[in-house]
């Protein structure tokens, strides 16, 4: 069976299959922003493509998949970390991007075959602009900035079937004004002291010093990694507008010919039930939660326990249930026989897997499988299916912090309470924890303590 997946343009499942001659899948995942730790909503969307690029490698071979994962290393928000810290562009970037290396190796995702960034490929970037302005679909600005003209291109807006109307009112900018309609993007911006500090670099012939747009970064990466056309594109809900219009819009008009023929979306990550924000204190980065006592391959697990085109309500008490599975998956593994049988018992986790990347799906099939002991399994086929979930089952839990016995004492009195339904009791006991410095989770069949982030 062929790995199926949903196609974002298309609207419809649609099988994954290599389309240039040497037979290799050309696979590109946009990558973070390196000004700060990437949060756990960030790290579904890596995780799910580390799962992808697993279940390629298993279908058409290691050698004929190439996963380019570009870091974007300048932008508005990276001059500005770097503006406040005080620092140079390029060291804090290299901090953050060895953050997220850190994250990522922790987390067992495989490394892409090329990581490429911005700042790193500025005269590909400038030439893709000269190429869309002598096309004519770009022109420059009064203020030296470089726009591409969106109605030069008719298939603008196919991705996220966004309207005219909704364009214009989504797109309106400070610099609106530079603009020869409000609905076009940057591909240049001109240099500007007060904003830029000493990040600029020379632009297309007889233009301003500047930096690139954010869009036209990621299109001149994979033309020169990857090629004009593509057979895969993905990353998270929030970039299909208008970052992945945008990369279709000018790649097409620069490029003459179809830029990417099959993309992919993962959606939202939701915490206890709301959108993720520092302010609403359910922020999570990896280290976050491994200071909590939780362990990278817990945080693995929980975030594929949705399937990836449906929000997924992350909860810390999910962590527990993960930890518990990644237990029980480790004790089977130390049952199984080494020998190899010609029946492969996880068939029915890689059939979930090929459609559509159903996570959940695979993670119920596999423990159907080891629940009822459906016939004969071997170590190897398990350790394939691990493989392909990305489940490194040697990473054991941090040691969590000792509870007090106080705090425990009051755990137990304010769970009581609520088994008696005295709420205001309940509530009261839970506010003392909290003033002690720990976070009491309910579950159906009882409760956790956690201590509060300092």
């Amino acid at each position: 069976m062929a790995i199926q997946l949903y196609d974002s343009l298309e609207r419809k499942l649609k099988p994954l299959a290599p389309s240039h001659a040497d037979g290799v899948i050309r696979f590109y995942n946009c990558g973070p922003t390196v000004y700060a730790p990437a949060h756990i909503g960030n790290f579904r969307t890596f995780v799910i493509n580390d799962v992808l690029r697993r279940l390629l490698e298993l279908e058409f071979g290691a050698g004929k998949v190439k996963h380019v994962r570009n870091l974007t290393d300048v932008d508005d928000r990276t001059i500005s970390q770097a503006q406040r810290e005080k620092h140079p562009l390029g060291e804090i970037t290299k901090k953050w991007t060895a953050k997220f290396h850190a994250d990522c190796d922790a987390l067992n995702c495989l490394r892409p075959h090329v990581e490429p960034t911005a700042t790193g490929h500025i005269p590909e970037q400038v030439s893709m602009i000269e190429c869309l302005m002598e096309k004519g679909n770009a022109y420059r600005a009064a203020d030296g900035s470089v726009y591409f003209k969106i109605d030069s291109f008719p298939g603008y807006g196919a991705l996220s079937r966004i309207k005219e109307r909704e364009l214009k009112v989504t797109n309106t900018v400070a610099d609106a004004d530079h603009k020869d309609s409000v609905s076009d993007f940057a591909l240049w911006k001109a240099y500007k002291p007060e904003e830029d500090g000493d990040v600029k670099w020379p632009g297309t012939a007889g233009a301003s010093e500047g930096r690139p747009g954010w869009h036209i970064e990621c299109s001149a990466m994979i033309k020169k990694h990857l090629g004009e056309t593509i057979d895969l594109h993905t990353g998270g809900v929030d970039l299909l507008f208008p970052h992945h219009e945008n990369e279709i819009a000018q790649s097409q008009c620069c490029n003459g010919t179809t830029f990417a023929r099959h993309w992919y979306h993962s959606e939202h990550l939701l915490v206890e039930g709301t959108t993720m924000s520092k302010s609403k204190g359910n922020y999570y980065t990896l280290s976050d939660l491994v200071e909590k006592g939780y362990s990278p391959m817990a945080v693995r697990y929980a975030l594929l326990m949705g399937h990836p085109r449906k929000q997924l309500n992350f909860m810390l008490d999910s962590l527990h249930a993960a930890e518990s599975a990644l237990a029980n998956l480790r004790a089977y593994r130390a049952s199984l026989a080494p020998v190899t049988t010609a029946h492969d018992a996880f068939a029915p986790v890689f059939a979930a897997l090929e459609d559509d990347l159903n996570t959940p799906g695979a993670l119920g099939a596999l423990f159907t499988i080891i629940n009822r002991k459906e016939g004969p399994a071997d170590a190897a086929a398990f350790d394939r299916v691990m493989f392909a979930l990305g489940l490194d089952l040697n990473q054991a839990a941090p040691p969590k912090a000792e509870t007090p016995k106080e705090i425990t004492a009051l755990a137990e009195k304010r769970w009581a309470a609520k088994q008696a339904k005295d709420f205001a009791a309940a509530d009261a006991l839970r506010k003392e924890l909290s003033a002690a410095g720990w976070s009491m989770l309910d579950r159906k069949d009882g409760y956790s303590l956690e201590p509060l982030k300092k």
